[in-house]
């Protein structure tokens, strides 16, 4: 298959990316040694974000429980009373994700459903005439998607009715340090402004916990899926053209925003490296950093060094072969964009 591959270095600060169930930064055991995590969704959703700022027109995907309001509106627009469209519309919610029926203040699912705004519509215009659910669902396809790329390369799973899953044309991996990395505990206080003069103390005291990493991120898009019939098919290699000149865009700038305003991790990368191959499936350099680095000098500039030579190694070992090769910071992300979009079917 024809794909794009993103091999990304990048070192954060002090910052907490990514949280687990006790509030820590994830963490994962590679090579022998703990490493700073964050999870593939976390990063995603920072990609997904990101893309409707840069392409709002064509990133208008929505994971959400709450459709149930949307299609309604939807469904009066065109035409059915508010008694008949709420009726309609928790009708096509409970045959697509099954209503929930503990929810007391707002109709919602049971499980999240990533639409489009023009599904909806699809929905609405096909309920008026068919007043049937499940016929009406049969007339979502991916030309009812056309302004939600995020969800042909995001992909969606809808369990009820398996004709509407649409598998994602992206892959991505969770993101890990390049070395060893320890979790650290921030002791902080707070003052009480109001406190009077004579009394001592801080008016709160609370841990928080953080790390700092220098992080490997790998992202990988299939091109061909992304332009068959049940993906992006219907748009022009144009359009197509311009949604993955977003995603990568996208993926190479965005970053989590856990804890932003008091941590701030906003970073980009010191390192990108691009390749696309006509054949064969994604692989990811991540092995280049199996033995974990050790450094007192700092460990992006090592981390640069040691992806280059995997991919080096990999590429005489095995054969791989690719049709463009180019990386941050040998070319601008204008001439990168540009190089990359030119590959795209």
């Amino acid at each position: 298959m024809k794909h794009l591959e993103l091999h990304i270095i990048q070192s954060v600060p002090v910052a907490c990316l990514n949280r687990d169930d006790l509030n820590s930064p994830k963490t994962a055991v590679f090579g022998g040694v703990q490493r700073a995590r964050v999870s593939s969704q976390s990063w995603k959703r920072a990609i997904r974000e990101m893309a409707k700022e840069l392409f709002p027109q064509q990133f208008r995907g929505e994971r959400t429980r709450l459709m149930f309001d949307p299609l309604v509106k939807e469904m009066v627009a065109v035409g059915l009373s508010v008694a008949d469209a709420e009726e309609g519309a928790k009708k096509i919610v409970d045959a697509l994700v099954k209503l929930d029926t503990k929810s007391k203040e707002k109709v919602k699912s049971t499980t999240l459903y990533f639409m489009s705004p023009l599904e909806l519509q699809t929905i609405a215009k096909v309920y008026v005439d068919t007043k049937d659910a499940k016929k009406t669902l049969k007339a979502i396809d991916a030309k009812s998607l056309k302004d939600a790329a995020d969800i042909s390369i995001f992909g969606r799973m809808v369990a009820n009715d398996h004709s509407l899953t649409v598998e994602a044309a992206s892959m991505f991996s969770h993101a890990l340090s390049t070395h060893k990395v320890n979790n650290e505990i921030d002791f902080f206080s707070a003052v009480d402004d109001l406190q009077p003069k004579e009394e001592s103390g801080a008016g709160m005291t609370g841990t928080l916990e953080f790390n700092s990493a220098t992080y490997y991120r790998f992202a990988a898009l299939n091109l061909d899926m992304l332009a068959d019939a049940e993906h992006l098919g219907s748009m022009t290699r144009e359009e197509r053209q311009d949604v993955v000149r977003t995603f990568v865009e996208a993926t190479v700038k965005a970053i989590p925003g856990a804890r932003k305003n008091t941590m701030n991790g906003n970073t980009l990368p010191v390192y990108v490296l691009g390749v696309v191959r006509e054949k064969g499936h994604p692989v990811q350099l991540v092995n280049a950093f199996e033995n974990p680095i050790h450094s007192t000098q700092g460990y992006a500039v090592k981390s640069v060094e040691l992806l280059k030579s995997e991919y080096a190694k990999l590429a005489e070992t095995w054969g791989v072969e690719a049709v463009l090769e180019k990386a941050i910071p040998e070319v601008g992300m204008k001439t990168f964009l540009d190089e990359v979009v030119a590959h795209v079917n």
